[in-house]
Formats: C-alpha cells, structure tokens, sequence
C-alpha cells in the first residue's frame, strides 16, 4: 500500500500477489526484519544488512509519527561503520526523512539498473 500510494510516478506494472512474493522471497535471505504494530497492526517495517537498508516502509496514515525512526534507529544500531540505502530521486518525502536521520546523499543513477526503471538516488550514514 505505501508503494501504490506514497509513488504514484512509478511505472508499475507488478501486482500484490507478485510483491509479496518477492518480499517474502528476501525474507528467505535471513537477514534482520522488524516490523512496527500498532494496535496489532502491521504499520510499518524494515529489513537491512549490516551496510544496507533493503526495505523501510511506513504506511501513509503513521508518517511523521516516528515510526520510520524508530525502525531506521534498528538498523543503525546493527551497522557497521557506514550505511546504505537507495531511494527515487522523485520521492522527496523520504530524501528529506533521510537527511534528517543523518544520509547524506552520495550519488544519483538514471535508473537503468533498477527494476523499477525509475531514477534513483544513493545515501550513506557513517557512525561518528
């Protein structure tokens, strides 16, 4: 739902039973995920590696709530010295999300190699 509703300039051709296979394919990888509940309700959740974040996502309704912090926080606590995560570059909402929580952004792409085929952009996070 955050994907369809919070990126509406991708061109996205995948359906929802498609994106949970391939999430709970990742989730076969083993690396950390956390999810965020509210009243029993999955809200939110994150999945990273110790360099990487691969998938933040918090519903519409709970942003601004310090939900995505809070799961962004698990990650930097399991991190090595740096961290990564890409982003599009037309999502301005979670650039700025990313410059507050400390990313600074370390290169822009056209695209071409993700599979949205959307221009991207690529943050690190150092431990100080």
């Amino acid at each position: 739902r955050t994907r369809t509703e919070c990126l509406p300039y991708l061109n996205w051709e995948y359906d929802e039973p498609l994106l949970i296979s391939l999430f709970a394919s990742r989730l076969e990888e083993g690396e950390p995920f956390f999810v965020a509940e509210v009243l029993s309700e999955i809200v939110g959740f994150i999945r990273f590696t110790r360099d990487e974040v691969d998938d933040l996502y918090v519903l519409p309704l709970h942003h601004g709530s310090g939900i995505g912090k809070a799961l962004l926080e698990l990650a930097k606590a399991n991190a090595g010295p740096e961290l990564r995560l890409w982003v599009f570059q037309a999502n301005t909402q979670a650039r700025a999300f990313y410059a507050l929580q400390g990313f600074t952004l370390e290169f822009e792409t056209d695209g071409a190699e993700n599979m949205e085929k959307c221009p991207d952009a690529r943050y690190v996070w150092r431990k100080s």
